[in-house]
């Protein structure tokens, strides 16, 4: 987010132990807001916002203010069951009254990281952005098998002419992942795994054509740059998370996960939970995801080699 006017950021460093807490305490000093907006309901946020000197604080309702939020807040938004996250969001918004809805972020990048993904993705074909590691996470098993993508990956350079950018952090976990998609794909993918920084990620996002990605940051960083992305869910509910502005293009095989794994209903869970199984992902084939692509490369203008 550096470079967006009219923004000031005072980071916390959460593995830095109570130092964290008495650095922003020091940052804040003799500072009072008028607003507190306390997006994020668990006890960290809640006792940094101790330190946030606001004459009003606005948090969530009590049924979805975790970790005791309700305690840490004076207002709360209204009380709505079973919304997507950004759905969430906005009932902030509109508890200060602002019900137009307006998606625009307008994240800035600079000329070297244009001048980068313009390389990248220039051309008359389509350009395909596959970042195909979700941030790991105890028990959250959100990643297709690497070896699945490679047929994808073949898939779409050999029937789409597509220039396909393989994504992703330096961990040892992506860079292996990078790794088995080269070496089981006949076809040539730009591997740019652990190549890239953050903003020359979302200036790739921003002039690609679609993004391909399980449950993940660059599905979000796709809806703030507008461009369209294929998210794979089976062990999340992408009613909850998926990429806001591409519901209709998504991979959707949670309810299949729900009643294989968990033996009920997505109706029948609470809001949220999670598939906790390393097979769940694998309900997902490499059929659907090229359906998938087909249908939103259909839609981009994009056809098919004969």
């Amino acid at each position: 987010m550096k470079g967006l006017e009219g923004l000031e950021f005072i980071t916390f460093n959460k593995a830095g132990g109570l130092n964290a807490y008495k650095e922003v305490r020091h940052k804040l000093a003799g500072r009072r807001f008028d607003l507190l907006l306390h997006m994020h309901p668990n006890m960290r946020a809640n006792l940094l916002s101790l330190l946030v000197k606001a004459r009003f604080t606005i948090g969530y309702d009590r049924a979805r203010a975790k970790d005791y939020q309700w305690l840490f807040t004076r207002n709360k938004i209204a009380a709505k069951r079973n919304q997507h996250v950004m759905d969430q969001l906005f009932g902030f918004s509109e508890a200060l009254g602002i019900t137009d809805r307006q998606l625009i972020w307008n994240i800035p990048y600079d000329d070297a990281a244009r001048t980068k993904a313009e390389m990248l993705c220039g051309g008359e074909s389509p350009v395909v952005v596959l970042s195909p590691c979700a941030n790991p996470r105890f028990r959250n098993f959100r990643n297709w098998r690497p070896g699945l993508y490679a047929s994808v990956v073949d898939y779409l350079i050999t029937h789409y002419g597509a220039k396909v950018l393989i994504t992703g952090g330096s961990s040892k976990t992506e860079i292996e992942f990078g790794r088995i998609i080269d070496a089981n794909s006949s076809c040539d993918a730009v591997n740019l795994v652990g190549k890239t920084t953050l903003k020359e990620l979302i200036a790739i996002i921003d002039q690609c054509d679609l993004v391909i990605c399980p449950d993940s940051g660059p599905a979000h960083m796709a809806t703030a740059m507008n461009t369209p992305a294929i998210g794979l869910f089976a062990s999340t509910n992408p009613d909850r998370a998926g990429s806001y502005n591409s519901r209709q293009w998504e991979v959707n095989r949670y309810p299949e996960a729900t009643q294989c794994f968990l033996k009920k209903e997505v109706a029948e869970l609470p809001w949220g939970q999670r598939v906790r199984t390393p097979d769940a992902m694998d309900i997902i084939t490499p059929d659907d995801l090229c359906r998938a692509c087909d249908n939103l490369l259909n839609h981009l203008g994009f056809g098919k080699h004969t």
